[in-house]
């Protein structure tokens, strides 16, 4: 099997019967191959986060299907859901949104903890994941004390930390500088790129978007 995701006519329509009622997606068809890196490209608007909401099943499609590693994903149960995200996908926000009471190192290891991986195994790997962003030495440093770009190299681990076999990113540098976002996104290429992971990931930027596998338009 060669795709890790497959999204089939998705359609999605918030507010639906009512004057206010926004049809966000129609119809839509998207794969992300086995090792793919793929760019989301679209205004605002036009539904790129409530794609990547669906693809992460975080939300549900009024219409279409949702294949997760050629499993038919739509009428899971909240619970098996819940299941599947822990267990086969990564997230990456523009904001890092990591928990400020706990450092970078802890901030890895308790999703692992969440998915009854050891502690100790949970720490290594959370150590090994720092050392490949150059963060080792800020392990033990909580979040405030960190730079932006740090900040998010650490949810970037804090991602993976749980070998996904798919990383959905929602514009991932976007609150960064020019400078650092380079920086940042060559560092999380590097990681998707040594962990044959796949990845869809949803920027404004066309010349972060030129260094990935393929470039999907929404609107």
């Amino acid at each position: 099997m060669n795709e890790v995701l497959r999204l089939e006519a998705i359609a999605k329509t918030y507010n639906p019967g009512s004057p206010a009622a926004v049809e966000v997606l129609h119809g839509l068809d998207l794969s992300v191959a086995r090792g793919e890196v793929v760019a989301l490209v679209a205004p605002s608007g036009a539904g790129k986060s409530t794609l990547l909401h669906i693809a992460g099943l975080l939300d549900t499609p009024d219409a279409g299907r949702v294949v997760l590693n050629g499993r038919d994903m739509t009428g899971l149960s909240d619970r098996k859901r819940t299941e599947a995200r822990r267990r086969e996908l990564g997230f990456v926000y523009q904001f890092h949104h990591l928990l400020p009471e706990f450092t970078a190192l802890e901030n890895i290891v308790l999703p692992q903890l969440a998915n009854a991986v050891p502690d100790r195994a949970a720490r290594e790997r959370a150590a090994g994941l720092l050392d490949r962003v150059g963060l080792s030495a800020r392990a033990g440093h909580r979040p405030a004390a960190l730079s932006g770009g740090e900040q998010q190299r650490v949810a970037f681990c804090r991602a993976l930390a749980n070998a996904p076999s798919l990383l959905l990113a929602d514009e991932p540098t976007g609150n960064l500088d020019p400078g650092t976002s380079d920086l940042v996104f060559g560092m999380l290429m590097a990681l998707v790129r040594e962990t044959g992971l796949s990845a869809l990931i949803a920027t404004h930027n066309m010349e972060l978007a030129g260094r990935m596998d393929r470039v999907v338009r929404l609107g």
